[in-house]
């Protein structure tokens, strides 16, 4: 009896994972810069740009770049989930729309993350091996980030 359940408990669990291939969530596949990116904002040098485009841009931003296996279901709903859940947290192509308070809040949040070798997290440089930080690079960002912060009007209600 119990290796007939177990087989139906297989079969079942088959047919979901065929069918939940089906679905597909929507993509990130707007653009990373625009009219509201963090650029309109900060000035944003070339190399400090170039990691935040390889190590932050791909979760926290309007772009996406997909690897193949993000067509798999579930994967490919944990992948999706895990973006909209990062742009919620900080979104440079939105950066612009922040107000003065929270853009400092979330350099502030960019610097505790990155001093504390929380991001990029472990789940995403495990595959995507050049999004980790090298220590020049993280104090390169600290850097940027700290004096951005300092350029951010403490009273301001203002978009910039």
């Amino acid at each position: 009896m119990s290796k007939i359940s177990a087989k139906k408990i297989i079969i079942v669990l088959g047919v979901i994972l065929v069918l939940i291939q089906f679905y597909q969530p929507e993509t990130n596949m707007g653009n990373s810069l625009g009219e509201n990116d963090i650029t309109h904002t900060l000035a944003v040098p070339v190399n400090v740009m170039e990691i935040l485009k390889t190590s932050c841009f791909d979760c926290h931003s309007n772009h996406t770049d997909y690897p193949w296996y993000s067509k798999i279901q579930p994967i490919g709903i944990w992948l999706a989930n895990h973006v909209n859940e990062g742009k919620r947290e900080l979104n440079f192509s939105e950066f612009n729309n922040y107000k003065a308070k929270r853009k400092r809040h979330k350099l502030e949040e960019l610097l505790k993350e990155i001093k504390e070798h929380e991001m990029p997290l472990s789940s995403y440089t495990i595959i995507h091996k050049n999004a980790i930080l090298s220590n020049e690079q993280a104090k390169l960002l600290i850097n940027w980030a700290d004096s951005a912060y300092q350029l951010i009007p403490l009273d301001s209600n203002k978009h910039k």
